[in-house]
């Protein structure tokens, strides 16, 4: 009997639990993914994609922040990603642009997210100002990958207080 009871109740958590996950997924594009090759890195968090039409797009990463490359670990994350993606075809689901006219999304290279492999490296943040923008399990994905990142003291966590990008670009601004 306590089981047949707890079935309803189980389906109505269920059924509470993905409203609150569509509830919370940012608003995408439904047009097609964008699709060209990368031909420039520009740090560990931005490329340029050149589509079929020879057009360049800049593409700011979403959900990571990674070191400016004026500070500890910048040019390894740039490097990382570099190896990554360049001269590779990849597909970049996105949403919108930033203030600076980049795309703002995920770029997959043979299915693979690129933004959560650097986390993984240990060579990004999880930028969450911006989580909104991400889908639920997306925003688990990234989060959980950063925390094994800095257990494992991978990439910039080995430092023991690593300085994250936001900080550095203020402190870089008050000194002007």
């Amino acid at each position: 009997m306590t089981a047949v009871c707890a079935a309803p109740k189980l389906l109505h958590w269920l059924l509470l639990a993905t409203a609150l996950a569509l509830a919370s997924a940012p608003a995408r594009s439904q047009s097609s993914p964008l699709e060209g090759r990368v031909i420039a890195v520009a740090d560990g968090d931005t490329v340029t994609v050149l589509d079929a039409q020879q057009r360049r797009h800049r593409v700011r990463l979403l959900g990571i922040d990674a070191p400016e490359r004026a500070q500890p670990w910048g040019a390894e994350s740039g490097a990382y990603l570099e190896a990554k993606v360049m001269q590779q075809d990849v597909q970049v689901a996105f949403a919108k642009t930033d203030r600076h006219g980049r795309l703002i999304g995920t770029v997959r290279l043979q299915g693979l997210d690129v933004n959560l492999q650097m986390l993984r490296a240990g060579l990004a943040w999880h930028h969450k100002p911006y989580a909104a923008d991400q889908w639920l399990l997306e925003r688990w994905r990234y989060a959980r990958a950063e925390r094994q990142a800095q257990r494992e003291q991978r990439g910039l966590w080995a430092d023991p207080a690593p300085t994250p990008p936001w900080e550095f670009r203020q402190q870089q601004r008050a000194r002007r």
